[in-house]
């Protein structure tokens, strides 16, 4: 049975997304899946092994788009999964797929009238997005009581186990992350505690204060009488920003190594892969350790906690502002404490700490 899963973006949306793979493959034995997903993204999905096909696309670009449509147009898909909401793409799955009428389309598509629509079997999940049938305000109020998890939403839409997202790192990633723990001597001091507390240039009220990462850093090597070593963690956007944390690590004489800001997809999972516990916020970080079982604390401001699932690795802290997951740029991130991060990073290092 051939299977098309459709879906681009965001990164880490398309890691977490992974989680399906396991339990449609259970379910339907004989599955061959393709996944379209943006050039950007491939390395994400293009070594896992239940994707017989990985196929990249510029999802704005009309000739990018026409090319994928041709070649998946050669198999005979028996279901098409359209978890994007992006017209162009909406087009493509009902051009591959249908309408859903048949069961074979799950998800987003154009109706024939050109306007954008989902199926009702995938509504849980999409009656919380931008093209909820109830409108933004009863959308935003669902995404705000919902308390399962995106892989408990995705497996009880699709009928299948829960799983988790997986991403298996190729042998020249994994000695990039081995040959830097060794070139850094890593691990010569206690636990690693990656700092991953930006989140790019989009969300700053993702993020972690540059003075409370420091704060937070000082307390917990305090607790590790000083044997803590600290991977500083981020990408290009978090350049600046990190320097600035790197030099406060210095100027308080904790141990730290910098990963750098400009590393490979695979080779930055490769170096997250190398920590005891990652401090991050709700970015792709995240993510990426979900797939290589790093224990984690997570803290969340403008997005909701109860949607990230930790799979019984890590903690999550969540900001007590009334305007907590309302997707705010500018949401209030003064509850998420020192006092209320610190004890919830001992606790996660003291049950999976190496």
């Amino acid at each position: 049975m051939d299977l098309l899963v459709i879906k681009t973006g965001a990164l880490g949306d398309v890691v977490r997304t992974t989680a399906i793979l396991p339990g449609l493959a259970k379910k339907q034995r004989d599955l061959r899946v393709t996944w379209l997903t943006a050039h950007g993204a491939l390395e994400l999905v293009r070594g896992h092994r239940l994707i017989a096909r990985a196929l990249g696309v510029a999802p704005q670009d009309e000739r990018s788009l026409a090319a994928a449509r041709a070649e998946l147009a050669a198999t005979p898909f028996a279901r098409v999964l359209s978890f994007d909401d992006e017209e162009p793409l909406c087009a493509l799955a009902s051009a591959l797929g249908g309408d859903g009428r048949d069961g074979r389309l799950s998800g987003a598509y154009l109706d024939a009238h050109g306007v954008r629509r989902y199926t009702p079997d995938v509504s849980p999940w999409f009656d919380m997005g931008l093209l909820s049938v109830h409108g933004k305000e009863a959308a935003d109020r669902l995404k705000l009581e919902n308390r399962a998890s995106h892989p408990e939403l995705f497996a009880r839409m699709l009928g299948i186990e829960r799983g988790e997202p997986e991403l298996e790192l190729p042998s020249a990633a994994r000695e990039f992350g081995a040959r830097f723990a060794a070139r850094t001597l890593l691990c010569a001091a206690g636990p690693v505690i990656g700092l991953n507390t930006g989140s790019g240039g989009r969300w700053e009220s993702k993020k972690l204060s540059i003075e409370r990462t420091l704060e937070l850093a000082a307390g917990l090597a305090r607790a590790r009488a000083g044997r803590a070593t600290f991977l500083l963690c981020g990408g290009p956007e978090e350049a600046e920003r990190n320097a600035r944390i790197g030099g406060g690590l210095t100027a308080a004489g904790l141990r730290w190594v910098d990963a750098g800001t400009e590393n490979a997809l695979l080779d930055f999972t490769a170096l997250v892969a190398q920590c005891d516990l990652l401090i991050t916020s709700d970015s792709l970080a995240l993510h990426l350790a979900l797939t290589q079982k790093v224990p984690l604390l997570a803290f969340f401001a403008p997005t909701p906690a109860h949607e990230i699932e930790l799979y019984g690795r890590g903690e999550s802290v969540a900001s007590l502002a009334p305007d907590y997951a309302s997707y705010r740029p500018d949401a209030d991130t003064s509850t998420l404490t020192v006092a209320r991060l610190l004890p919830a990073a001992l606790r996660v290092l003291a049950r999976h700490g190496k």
